[in-house]
């Protein structure tokens, strides 16, 4: 049968859409920027309509309305998050829903094995002339839970979307239903850099040398960063996500990905968050290649690359160098993302050299992130044995290969200096001796 026939037959509303939905169903929403608000919407209105029960929302990282925090849905919907985000943050924290610790790279297998989804609701680009949508901006998981056959997959075709290539389709076919949408992408937009963040991102770009292949994530830091890239030669993308100022960088000609092993040329990533401009300049970009996460965060790929540098954040450090990215004391705040598989996969690359980049204070100065001791409860994120640069406004401190005593006064000396007599009193306390520069 033609594709256009078979399109035809599946375009429906977004309330007959969603009736496939069950009381204890798994119900997967796409990521980030392919979060559709218009099937969300219609899932909860039938919900509550219908009287549902213990329908299991499973998300990584809330970017749209959810309708089903609202006041007295928890007896239609149980929530876990394998990414906490701002809604779902306080969500969790007053126990109404779940968090998964999970590496990036293996929610495919939890979504598709472990918790494996009855219906996956995605937003896609409209087809090509062969019947197949684009994922769009969000790869990650859904490519590959777009082929479990028992999942069955509610698609809002929306032209808003871009057509992102790669291994980043689906076919008509696939597809349970189809609502057609044009309501606007989720955006997120670009992060003002203050004198800190700009600091910080200097001090990175003198850890890169024409050739890498880069990690960033999304935020001021990482923008700061490729603001001083612009001189670099043949720089190569290898990142779980990219967003705005990555555009800027390769339109300057600093990225040509030509130094590559694998992938040479291409920048390669999973997922994206950004603008309208960056949504459009990655449409039909033969640049880009889209790749599911477990082929992007997977520490071996990424190890295939020489040279990589990742480049990661976190909430707090302490002397050891163990480094919590996700939670304050107990409350979770984000989770680990993508950070160790891009740690260990630029710690096994051939030159590579994984960056955590952060202020070096937080409430306007007044707590450091340099700390004796993580925060009761904190979660460690990156271990003490992974842990490679630690980069503040103050400089620069190389933990690897050094011992306790040497790490501690690595990282005091990039510590804001109204910590750092503090810091120093439990380093002379801990290691028997004075602190010497």
């Amino acid at each position: 049968m033609d594709w256009r026939k078979t399109y035809a037959l599946k375009v429906t509303s977004p309330q007959e859409a969603v009736k496939i939905i069950r009381s204890g169903d798994t119900v997967l929403i796409a990521h980030a920027a392919a979060e559709p608000d218009l099937l969300v919407s219609a899932m909860v209105d039938y919900a509550v309509e219908q009287d549902l029960r213990d329908i299991h929302i499973v998300q990584q990282h809330d970017m749209g309305i959810c309708k089903y925090f609202e006041p007295g849905m928890e007896k239609h919907f149980k929530y876990s998050s394998l990414f906490i985000g701002t809604r779902s943050r306080s969500y969790i924290a007053e126990g109404k829903g779940d968090f998964v610790p999970v590496f990036f790279h293996q929610i495919p297998d939890f979504v598709t094995n472990t918790e494996p989804a009855d219906v996956f609701l995605v937003t896609l680009s409209q087809p090509d002339e062969h019947g197949y949508c684009s994922y769009g901006l969000s790869c990650d998981f859904a490519k590959e839970v777009g082929e479990r056959p028992g999942t069955k997959v509610i698609g809002a075709v929306n032209p808003n979307m871009p057509r992102v290539m790669g291994d980043n389709f689906i076919h008509v076919s696939k597809l349970e239903s189809i609502v057609e949408c044009e309501e606007p992408i989720h955006e997120h937009g670009r992060p003002k850099l203050g004198e800190v963040e700009e600091k910080i991102g200097a001090n990175i770009a003198s850890l890169v040398r024409d050739g890498d292949c880069l990690q960033l994530g999304i935020g001021a830091i990482p923008d700061a960063a490729l603001k001083f890239l612009g001189n670099k030669k043949d720089l190569g993308i290898h990142s779980e996500m990219i967003s705005d100022g990555v555009m800027d960088l390769f339109e300057t000609g600093a990225i040509t990905g030509k130094k590559k092993n694998i992938d040479r040329g291409k920048m390669v990533v999973t997922f994206m968050m950004g603008t309208r401009q960056l949504y459009d300049f990655v449409n039909d970009n033969p640049a880009i290649c889209m790749m599911p996460v477990s082929y992007v965060n997977d520490p071996f790929v990424i190890s295939q690359n020489n040279n990589v540098v990742s480049i990661n954040s976190a909430l707090q450090i302490d002397l050891m160098g163990q480094v919590c990215a996700e939670s304050i004391g107990l409350k979770q705040y984000s989770a680990v993302g993508g950070q160790m598989d891009f740690v260990r996969g630029a710690s096994a690359s051939n030159g590579g050299r994984s960056v955590i980049a952060f202020g070096s204070t937080t409430k306007g100065g007044t707590i450091s992130k340099i700390v004796p001791f993580l925060t009761e409860g904190a979660a460690v994120t990156t271990s003490r044995n992974d842990v490679d640069y630690i980069v503040t406004e103050y400089g620069i401190a190389h933990l690897r290969g050094k011992s306790l005593r040497e790490r501690g006064r690595e990282l005091i000396k990039i510590a804001a200096p109204q910590f750092r007599d503090g810091l120093i009193g439990e380093f002379e306390k801990r290691f028997r001796g004075a602190f010497e520069l």
